[in-house]
């Protein structure tokens, strides 16, 4: 399960003390994985409205990982 608790507290750090350029969001989007600026995600997301925060699978900033969800194959 997605802790919603974690990413908004990213999100909101990232939006109101740090330069949000620097954030990258990585999300499901149908069959592949789609990454970009998080002011660009918050745009084509419409505030969550068109893609919903369980789809994010990881946060960067730079290069460093700061939100990545365990993803459980079903093999």
């Amino acid at each position: 399960m997605v802790r919603k608790g974690r990413i908004e507290e990213i999100f909101s750090k990232a939006l109101f003390a740090d330069e949000s350029e620097q954030y990258n969001i990585c999300y499901r989007d149908f069959e592949r994985i789609r990454e970009v600026t998080l002011p660009e995600f918050l745009i084509q997301s419409n505030n969550f409205q068109t893609i919903p925060i369980n789809r994010i699978r990881k946060i960067k900033k730079s290069n460093t990982v700061l939100f990545e969800k365990n993803i459980i194959t079903g093999e």
